[in-house]
């Protein structure tokens, strides 16, 4: 029995266009495997195929989703998609293969049993975390032209649910979300709608000089910070918990001293 293995691109567009692809195999769907990114290891007697992402293709597995499982399934779905495991390609997949069995396809995501939903399930929870932990400690830094700017290193790529939040918070703002790890820049226009920049494009448009004002600021906050505690109640193992310590390298209060 031959083993299919779908090669796709870790976007959303790139998984949901695997997804379509291996359903016009009409094959077995336990023939049929989505990866992402690439193979580490083939397997023998197993064929490879590699995915072209396509809008039209993931348009119309998105709108699949929404009307056969909801909107709240596909915002899980949406989030296990930006998590930074390999294995979602395939969890996700068959999380819809499992749907289109059910009676009610709107349960699909408490429907927990399933292997595949459950790891789902995972994956948008972590994701869907991180994402509250950066909205709580994400630090912005006014720039020598008037720009707020903040920078942020996730596991998962939560670039897309943050900025909403401060798009709701900071409408009269001009500001700048940078993903240092993907090298992805989140611009928001004063009372416009913010965008993604991927790469130079995003350099080119963003100074990195702090402002005087945001030094001096900066400097106050951290002499606050490092002075406020009392020394009898430190409980280091409780902030490790309440503050990881991977948020810390861009928080401003960690920054300096």
């Amino acid at each position: 029995m031959e083993e299919y293995y779908l090669i796709c691109q870790d976007s959303l567009e790139g998984i949901f266009t695997g997804i379509y692809d291996a359903y016009l195999k009409k094959k077995p769907h336990e023939q049929i495997h989505i990866i992402v990114g690439e193979e580490d290891n083939y397997r023998l007697f197993a064929i490879y195929e590699e995915c072209i992402p396509d809008g039209k293709k993931a348009t119309s597995v998105a709108r699949t989703i929404l009307r056969e499982f909801g909107e709240e399934s596909y915002l899980s779905i949406c989030r296990a998609l930006a998590s930074c495991e390999a294995d979602k390609g395939e969890a996700i997949y068959k999380a819809i293969v499992t749907g289109f069995g059910m009676r009610d396809r709107h349960q699909l995501m408490g429907n927990l049993r399933n292997p595949a939903v459950h790891r789902v399930f995972e994956l948008a929870r972590f994701t869907a975390n991180e994402a509250h932990y950066h909205i709580e400690f994400l630090r912005f830094r006014e720039l020598e032209n008037g720009i707020l700017y903040a920078e942020i290193g996730p596991k998962n790529n939560v670039i897309t649910f943050i900025v909403p939040h401060f798009a709701g918070r900071f409408p009269l703002e001009n500001f700048v979300i940078y993903d240092e790890i993907r090298d992805i820049y989140a611009m928001h226009p004063t009372k416009g709608d913010w965008y993604l920049v991927h790469g130079e494009e995003g350099m080119n448009q963003v100074e990195h000089i702090l402002s005087e004002r945001e030094k001096k600021y900066s400097e106050l906050f951290c002499q606050f910070f490092h002075t406020i505690a009392i020394k009898e109640r430190k409980n280091y193992r409780l902030q490790r918990n309440m503050l990881p310590l991977r948020y810390r390298e861009y928080m401003t209060e960690f920054q300096e001293k």
